[in-house]
């Protein structure tokens, strides 16, 4: 081959890498921006989309939000699903609160089951948090319990499907952390959600300290901070009645739906409406 032909080769070839370069940068670049107009609204808006902060509740953990997290993506938010510890209102809020320093900006704050009195415990004087959103959830006021709360009204059947594991804790002392029986979790837990989705869960789920259950509320977030509300009426482990008395309560506006305890699984799609109602409203 000739120099020259040599040289007009080397031309094309860096001629090609430079535009592979460039596509790959522009590409890059436009994801990066496509991301933060996602997170702050859309291009030029000035509005700033607020971070949806979800607290999973006892028997299940942060893949219990995983439909909702995908469509909640789907729509632009930013997301974080904080890992609870189960321990008990107090310790659990002092947890939350860790996660809801560290995210900046505004922020709405969704709480399952047991997820619903820590989300209270750990929020009442927060002005970044502009809205609360409480799914099949516990909504407490000072000095009462989870416990009282689900005995307030006859329906729950957990009590006989609970499976109590006796534990020692560091200190030498004992304990009593709470499962659902695995042959029992879909029909308590979750019955409208597929035996295989199930399975998975019931393998799965966290336990939740007795005395968490038991703890007394100090404080009720729901008292100064807007909430939204999602009733579940076919529910065994929070009966649909004590859900809407508490939602009354707290003057929550309230979607009730034919769903089991485990609502955001079975229905993500009403669980996800309900949040962006709530972040349009903070907006």
């Amino acid at each position: 081959m000739s120099n020259v032909k040599r040289a007009s080769k080397r031309r094309i070839l860096t001629g090609v890498g430079a535009a592979v370069t460039a596509g790959i940068a522009v590409g890059a670049f436009a994801l990066v921006g496509t991301a933060t107009a996602d997170a702050h609204g859309s291009a030029g808006s000035g509005q700033v989309k607020p971070t949806i902060v979800l607290e999973h509740g006892a028997f299940a953990d942060a893949s219990s939000w995983n439909g909702v997290i995908a469509r909640l993506h789907g729509d632009g938010y930013p997301v974080v699903a904080a890992a609870n510890p189960l321990r008990g209102p107090h310790a659990d809020a002092a947890a939350l609160r860790s996660v809801l320093d560290h995210v900046k900006g505004p922020k709405i704050l969704v709480g399952h089951s047991y997820g619903g009195s820590v989300i209270s415990e750990a929020t009442p004087n927060d002005p970044e948090v502009k809205g609360l959103v409480y799914v099949a959830a516990f909504l407490p006021a000072p000095g009462e319990s989870a416990l009282e709360l689900t005995n307030k009204y006859p329906g729950s059947t957990l009590p006989g499907a609970l499976d109590p594991v006796s534990v020692t804790n560091p200190d030498g002392s004992k304990s009593t952390e709470l499962y659902i029986q695995q042959d029992k979790f879909r029909h308590q837990f979750a019955a409208d959600v597929s035996n295989a989705k199930a399975a998975l869960a019931a393998a799965g789920q966290r336990p939740i300290a007795q005395s968490a259950l038991e703890e007394k509320a100090t404080v009720a977030a729901w008292k100064t901070i807007p909430s939204w509300d999602i009733v579940t009426t076919q529910d065994l482990n929070i009966p649909a009645a004590a859900q809407r008395f508490m939602a009354k309560r707290a003057h929550a506006r309230t979607t009730e739906v034919a769903a089991s305890h485990s609502v955001a699984v079975s229905h993500p799609g009403v669980v996800t409406r309900v949040i962006e109602e709530a972040a349009r409203a903070a907006r």
